[in-house]
């Protein structure tokens, strides 16, 4: 059981997700989730999930190039056999005693409670058959299957986000804004300061001029 994850750079994401259908459409597959994202100062991406019948898998990966530039490809393979093994001798210890309850229960000739507690053991085990081979269902189309998950975005913008724009004078006017905002706050700080200083310039006269005239005879 194989499941992958690739990303892709491309110029335009609507063509891409064109080509991610054709891809699924080529080796047999089909695509069961997909969604699409981008706004205002938003990359543009969208997102696929491929279902791929598993010898068709190595086929899909090799073709992602057709697609744009491969960023990242990433591939992991789970090993379900000893699972598959031990449900399917589940299912047949399962088989085997529904078997024997459906003897058990044709030829006994007991009291009525001991007749219904057959029927419900029977019921009981035939559950069981039925969740295992669900499970061996589910394994079977798993191991059938592989899933690859395509995420393609659009490049970043080099500009900026206005068309045209000069990225150096962007930054120079965002300088002049910060050197400005500077300079305002330094002469709001001195509007706070001053008045402070010229009150200590003050009283520190006339302490000088107090403490004179008390040394004076």
């Amino acid at each position: 059981m194989r499941t992958g994850q690739a990303f892709i750079e491309v110029d335009k994401v609507d063509p891409a997700i064109l080509k991610i259908r054709q891809l699924a459409a080529q080796v047999g597959g089909y695509i069961t989730n997909s969604s699409v994202s981008g706004g205002r100062d938003q990359i543009r991406q969208a997102t696929l999930e491929l279902k791929i019948p598993a010898p068709k898998y190595d086929q899909a990966v090799g073709s992602l190039s057709t697609i744009g530039k491969v960023e990242t490809v990433n591939s992991t393979a789970q090993d379900v056999g000893e699972e598959f093994v031990d449900v399917t001798a589940r299912v047949n210890n399962a088989r085997r005693l529904e078997d024997r309850l459906i003897t058990l229960l044709n030829t006994r000739t007991g009291k009525l409670d001991e007749v219904l507690r057959v029927e419900r053991e029977l019921a009981r085990v035939r559950e069981e058959i039925e969740r295992y081979e669900g499970r061996l269902r589910y394994l079977s189309s798993r191991v059938a299957t592989s899933t690859l998950t395509i995420t393609v975005h659009e490049p970043a913008p080099i500009l900026g986000n206005n068309p045209g724009e000069n990225p150096i004078a962007r930054a120079l006017r965002r300088a002049w804004r910060n050197f400005i905002a500077l300079v305002a706050g330094v002469i709001a700080s001195l509007g706070v300061v001053i008045p402070l200083a010229l009150v200590a310039v003050g009283g520190w006269v006339g302490y000088r001029r107090w403490r004179r005239r008390q040394i004076s005879p």
